[in-house]
C-alpha cells in the first residue's frame, strides 16, 4: 500500500504514468507525496494494474526525494518516457524560503529534473556520473516547481512548464546538466512585494527561458490577469484533427484559468493565444488522445471535469 501525505494543495497523488511495455507487462508508475507534516517528500511506485483494471499489485517504491523536509507544497510532479524508455520525474524545490537555494545544491533533490531505469537507478548516459559530487540520478538543475513536461515531437527533446513566484512562470527546453537558475534568477518577484528575486534575470552559466509570464505590467501581460498564471500539464499538438494547431505547444494554467497555446518555429515562441478564459476553471492538465482531440483535466474542490476540445465544426 501506498501511504500519501494529504491530499489537498498540490500534494497527495500526483501523476500517473503508464510503462512504454505495458501491453505485455502491465506496468504503471504513480508519484505521490510522501512522509508526515513534519518530514515529507516527493516519492514514485511501480505497479501493476489487474486485468479488471480496478487493483493494483506488486506495488514497488523505486525512488523517494531526499532529504525529506517540514513542507506542504512544491512537489512537483510529472513522468515522461524519453525514447530509450527512461523516465523523467519532476521534483519541486518545496516552496520554503529556507530550502529554495538547494535547488542548486547537487547532493539534494531539490528543483531538479531527474532520470532513471524503471527499476530506480541512475539512467544510462545521465550529465553526472557516479563520483562526480552529484547524484547520478540527475538530468538538470535549478528548478522551482514543474508541472508540466512533454516530449518535443521533432527533437525527442524533454521540455516544461515551471512555476515562478509572484510572475515569472516558464517554459524550459531541458537539456542534460544544464542550470535552469532557481533561485539565482528569475523573472519573477518575491510574494506580496515587488522586490526581484535573486540576482536578476540573466547570469552566466544559467539557462534562460524559451518563454516566461512576466509580472502585471510587464511587456508579455495581457490586461486582467492575475500575476502568475500558474502553469501545469504540458503537451504538444501533433495530430491532423484540427490541422491549424499541429505542432503548438499547449499548457494549462491554474491561477491564469486558461489553456494556453504557443506557436513554435523551430525552439523559438512566435506567438501566445489565452483559450478557455471564460470558463474560468483552472486547468490542471493536457493530453492528446488518440482519437486526435486534446483532453483537458480541470482542477476543483467540486464539480472538477475531464474536458474535450474538438474542431469547430
Amino acid at each position: 500500500a501506498l501511504t500519501a501525505f494529504g491530499a489537498e494543495r498540490g500534494h497527495g497523488l500526483l501523476d500517473v504514468a503508464v510503462d512504454p511495455g505495458f501491453a505485455t507487462n502491465r506496468r504503471i508508475y504513480l508519484s505521490y507525496s510522501e512522509g508526515s507534516s513534519s518530514s515529507n517528500g516527493t516519492a514514485v511506485a511501480r505497479a501493476e494494474l489487474d486485468a479488471d483494471a480496478r487493483a493494483l499489485s506488486n506495488v514497488t517504491g523505486i525512488f523517494r526525494q531526499s532529504p525529506k523536509v517540514a513542507s506542504a507544497g512544491h512537489f512537483g510532479s510529472r513522468f515522461v518516457f524519453d525514447r530509450s524508455g527512461q523516465l523523467f520525474i519532476t521534483l519541486g524545490e518545496r516552496l520554503v524560503t529556507s530550502e529554495r537555494g538547494f535547488a542548486q545544491d547537487l547532493m539534494r533533490d531539490h528543483g531538479k529534473v531527474m532520470r532513471i531505469t524503471v527499476e530506480g537507478q541512475p539512467a544510462p548516459r545521465n550529465p553526472f556520473p557516479a563520483g562526480a559530487g552529484a547524484q547520478a540520478t540527475i538530468w538538470s538543475y535549478g528548478h522551482r516547481n514543474v508541472q508540466g513536461a512533454a516530449l518535443h515531437p521533432a527533437s525527442g527533446e524533454l521540455w516544461v512548464s515551471e512555476h515562478g513566484p509572484q510572475g515569472g512562470d516558464e517554459i524550459n527546453r531541458v537539456l542534460p546538466g544544464r542550470n535552469y537558475g532557481w533561485p539565482i534568477i528569475s523573472y519573477g518577484q518575491e510574494y506580496g512585494t515587488t522586490t526581484q528575486v535573486g540576482e536578476g534575470t540573466e547570469k552566466a552559466g544559467m539557462e534562460q527561458p524559451v518563454a516566461y509570464w512576466e509580472t502585471s505590467g510587464g511587456s508579455a501581460w495581457t490586461a486582467g490577469q492575475k500575476s502568475s498564471i500558474a502553469p501545469s500539464g504540458l503537451a504538444f499538438y501533433t495530430a491532423d484533427a484540427i490541422p491549424q494547431w499541429k505542432n503548438n505547444l499547449f499548457v494549462g494554467a491554474l491561477a491564469g484559468t486558461a489553456l494556453w497555446r504557443l506557436t513554435l518555429n523551430g525552439n523559438v515562441v512566435t506567438a501566445r493565444e489565452r483559450l478557455l478564459a471564460e470558463r474560468g476553471e483552472r486547468i490542471r492538465d493536457v493530453r492528446q488522445g488518440p482519437d486526435g482531440w486534446l483532453y483537458l483535466l480541470t482542477d476543483a474542490t467540486a464539480n472538477g471535469k475531464l474536458l474535450r476540445l474538438e474542431a469547430a465544426p
